[in-house]
């Protein structure tokens, strides 16, 4: 198990952890009932903390951000010399976290997407662990919601008897939402996006080998072309200078140099 804390990457804290690490934080936290803000940042999960002084602040409010992607991993082990073997991708962490739920009898909850994702989503899952309990859902609203409408999203959740909730909206939003809904749920709350689409079968996931040098985000553009483009185009570059910075200490991103939000945003 390897677990050495959070890193500074581009002025966001990012979790040196494997996988063993991350479940047993995520399923104590379970099982203790006590919140806890979960994401797994790829190059644009952490570009988005990088941009935007605001949401950095989120980010680094979050108990655990798992580095998603090669060149996060990357980046742990160049600056840091942390050693990590392997990037902890969402998708099989939220797996790994089902498995072990399943095994411990912890309910989950799934929140965002559609209804016929998460219906697909969850029969999938149930299939491959007979002992895994879904004690509810509910599809994203895709708008803000109201202060009224807020707390009847966590009165549903707390009265469903889950001790994990999944939250499949897109980055940032999923992420701005485990900020602002982690500590009313007092559970682990879990920022997996396109895991939903992957694991209810909508979306096939890149080969292994181009995960494992780093080409991942060109599988997924392949894939959507036309939401994707700009993402990869702009910011992949952008990372990498920036690191290059960070790494030859030509810039220094401090992690304190953020903004706590003025407002919620309250995504449904």
């Amino acid at each position: 198990m390897i677990d050495q804390g959070k890193k500074n990457i581009l002025g966001v804290w990012v979790n040196a952890v494997d996988y063993e690490a991350a479940v047993d934080k995520i399923i104590t936290a379970a099982r203790d009932r006590r919140p806890m803000g979960i994401s797994a940042l790829a190059v644009h999960g952490v570009m988005t903390g990088a941009l935007d002084a605001i949401h950095r602040y989120r980010l680094n409010h979050l108990e655990l951000v798992l580095p998603d992607g090669q060149p996060v991993r990357w980046a742990l082990n160049w600056l840091h010399g942390t050693g990590l073997p392997d990037r902890v991708c969402g998708p099989d962490t939220m797996i790994k976290v089902c498995e072990r739920a399943a095994l411990e009898g912890l309910p989950i909850y799934f929140y965002g997407s559609r209804q016929s994702v998460i219906d697909n989503l969850s029969k999938n899952l149930c299939d491959r662990f007979p002992k895994l309990i879904i004690a509810g859902s509910q599809p994203s609203r895709f708008r803000q919601v109201s202060p009224e409408e807020k707390q009847e999203i966590i009165t549903q959740i707390r009265e469903s008897g889950a001790a994990i909730t999944f939250v499949g909206l897109g980055c940032p939003r999923q992420e701005v939402w485990a900020y602002e809904y982690c500590q009313e749920l007092a559970m682990p709350v879990f920022a997996v996006g396109a895991a939903f689409d992957f694991h209810a079968g909508n979306l096939p996931k890149a080969p292994e080998f181009l995960a494992s040098i780093g080409m991942e985000w060109f599988f997924r553009l392949m894939q959507e072309p036309r939401r994707l483009w700009k993402r990869y185009v702009f910011l992949n570059p952008l990372y990498l200078w920036m690191f290059t910075l960070q790494w030859l200490r030509l810039a220094d991103y401090d992690p304190q140099e953020a903004i706590p939000p003025a407002q919620e945003m309250r995504y449904g």
